[in-house]
């Protein structure tokens, strides 16, 4: 059986240079995945904390950087021949202070983010205390298999 195609376009405009190397982001989205697929392309776009405010003030009305917004994709499966779940804006410099403040291996931090974005593109949410419980589980054993600790104790 043939393994599946998965493109990532790793997008850095925020001039931060301490991002995760570009096998990592494959290995993190690749352990995300509910369900297989055949050719999936993946945007992953690394901003500043001004087109962080800016998105998710935009689309989340609230007017502060945040660490990782999804955008599920709204094409008609028809108009691409590969799938596409959505973009990932991960702030780089949230992600970096939130893994000092919170006492965590930087790498784990990323990782962390990129699976609950991940998850978020696959229709999990976490609304509600189920869908919270049920996320999070998800989320530490994903994060377990790739040798990361549960990102929820505290530190």
């Amino acid at each position: 059986m043939s393994e599946s195609i998965l493109r990532i376009d790793l997008q850095n405009d925020s001039g931060f240079r301490e991002i995760p190397e570009p096998a990592l982001f494959d290995r993190w989205v690749r352990a995300a995945l509910q369900r297989p697929y055949t050719e999936l392309e993946q945007t992953i776009r690394i901003v500043d904390e001004a087109e962080s405010r800016r998105l998710n003030r935009d689309y989340r009305g609230r007017d502060k950087p945040t660490n990782v917004l999804s955008f599920p994709s709204e094409l008609p499966p028809e108009l691409l021949d590969y799938e596409c779940l959505g973009d990932l804006v991960i702030c780089a410099p949230v992600v970096e202070a939130e893994a000092r403040e919170q006492g965590k291996p930087p790498q784990a931090h990323w990782a962390h983010l990129v699976v609950h974005g991940m998850l978020h593109l696959q229709g999990l949410d976490h609304e509600t205390e189920a869908e919270a419980a049920s996320m999070e589980a998800l989320e530490i054993e994903i994060l377990k298999s790739l040798g990361h600790t549960n990102p929820y104790l505290p530190t």
